[in-house]
């Protein structure tokens, strides 16, 4: 199965059904900046859904409870159709701060496996074989979506198919001529997106046309920018 670039938005062959989407924000931030790449995610979600029905897309990040820019971003993230799971930032020995999310992604991937045809996990993470596995003995297909580079090969080994973010760069990246502030409306509206059954009856945010999201390079802390050279192969916090 290959991705149909001449349509921007579904695959060759093969039915996906329900799709789950996992974005470890973290790990997609680093990655994409490494290769200078500022990600549109309505762009990435209606590339990652393909020709499924979405149930739900999550995005995973820590937080840092006084960046107002990063807040904005997460309120963005909400208002177009992202189901945002946070942590707080911690310091560490070294001065570093870093959040762990692999828990919550590994735990709410294996508690909507059956609800879910079709997981998508975005992240390089190493970490998440384990994971992938798991959901895969339950019945699910399960693909990976990272750039290559920066996604361990065991990661890719062991998903049913894996989505090479740096061969679709130019279909997820930001219009270089909207710039930093542009407005973007979600491309999937709050009453036409499908509610998980264990979250069914629980009150959801409309959708808020309107809200400026603010470059994505600049809603994670100084501290959370990691060497990039040590995020080829993740395999610890980050």
């Amino acid at each position: 199965m290959q991705f149909d670039t001449s349509t921007g938005s579904s695959w060759k062959f093969g039915h996906r059904g329900r799709v789950a989407v996992f974005i470890d924000g973290n790990n997609l931030f680093h990655a994409a900046r490494f290769h200078t790449i500022d990600i549109d995610y309505n762009k990435l979600l209606r590339i990652l859904l393909g020709d499924g029905r979405l149930l739900r897309a999550f995005f995973y990040t820590g937080v840092d409870a006084g960046a107002e820019r990063q807040q904005g971003f997460l309120l963005w993230m909400r208002r177009n159709g992202f189901r945002v799971v946070q942590k707080e930032l911690k310091t560490f020995y070294d001065g570093t701060r870093k959040a762990n999310l692999d828990v919550e992604i590994a735990v709410d991937m294996l508690s909507l496996a059956g609800r879910y045809d079709t997981a998508v996990l975005v992240s390089g993470d190493e970490d998440f074989v384990y994971a992938v596995n798991a959901v895969a003995y339950k019945g699910c297909r399960v693909e990976v979506a990272g750039f290559r580079s920066n996604t361990a090969p065991r990661l890719i080994d062991v998903a049913d198919f894996f989505i090479d973010l740096g061969e679709i760069a130019e279909l997820i990246r930001k219009d270089g001529s909207l710039q930093e502030d542009y407005e973007v409306g979600s491309f999937i509206s709050s009453q036409d997106m499908p509610v998980p059954d264990i979250i069914r009856g629980q009150s959801r945010e409309p959708l808020v046309r309107g809200v400026r999201t603010p470059p994505i390079d600049s809603v994670f802390s100084d501290d959370d920018r990691d060497d990039i050279t040590g995020f080829r192969h993740p395999n610890g916090d980050r």
